[in-house]
């Protein structure tokens, strides 16, 4: 998937100039010469980066950096004629990644860009890992809830005493939520040991926990039984 990068520069030599070397690169490119139309795109285009230039004739480009970093977390690069420490460290400070001075070679743009893309998605990787690991702990089945990390299994908001065994038989069929778990497997996950023919101690350990849930039997609103083959739940 191509990466959308922002650029704005009121100087249209080098907002042309950055167009041209980062488009041959193979990046979507939305520019503008002034803060307004680049606010605009801000607020209505999924962008992965901003380049933005520090003096533009209407909002300068720290002020449109603040406003991105108000709600998005991409990288943003600032270009600068000025060669104050001061500058450097505003920028830095309301939440820019880089900065760049004019005059600049465009093959260290597309370097430094290139380098903020591979940061951010490491970072982004890192926290969608991080909230599969946080969700994997917890599942919440419209009102039946199961925390891995305490052990406790509540519905609607009231605790559901189950034993050990029960507990490890309804987390594997929440881990497997939407697939049709075989009792053979069931058996084997949870006792590791193999399963038999006429082996109804899954059955019977299934059926406990529906009178636990207060599920009926005709029609369960969690544990389905899908006949000859296993349970699920959906």
């Amino acid at each position: 998937m191509k990466e959308h990068i922002l650029i704005v520069d009121d100087e249209k030599e080098i907002a042309d100039l950055l167009e041209l070397y980062l488009g041959n690169d193979g990046f979507l490119i939305h520019k503008f010469y002034n803060g307004a139309d680049a606010l605009e795109c801000i607020r209505t285009t999924k962008l992965d980066l901003a380049i933005l230039d520090v003096m533009l004739p209407d909002i300068d480009g720290f002020r449109i950096c603040q406003k991105i970093r108000e709600e998005h977390f991409y990288p943003v690069i600032m270009l600068t004629a000025k060669v104050a420490d001061a500058d450097k460290i505003m920028g830095l400070t309301i939440g820019a990644d880089d900065y760049i001075l004019k005059p600049f070679n465009p093959l260290e743009v597309i370097a430094r860009v290139k380098t903020q893309l591979r940061r951010y998605k490491r970072y982004n990787q890192a926290e969608q890992s991080k909230q599969t690991e946080e969700r994997e702990q917890e599942y919440d089945i419209r009102g039946l809830l199961i925390n891995k990390e305490t052990h406790k299994c509540t519905l609607y908001g009231k605790e559901v005493p189950l034993t050990p065994l029960e507990f490890e038989i309804l987390w594997y069929l929440c881990e497997h939520r939407g697939k049709v778990v075989a009792s053979e497997e069931l058996f084997e996950a949870i006792w590791g040991e193999k399963y038999y023919d006429n082996n109804n101690t899954v059955m019977a350990h299934i059926g406990r926990i529906r009178e636990k849930l207060h599920e009926p039997a005709r029609n369960p609103k969690f544990i389905k039984t899908v006949w000859g083959v296993g349970y699920q739940i959906e």
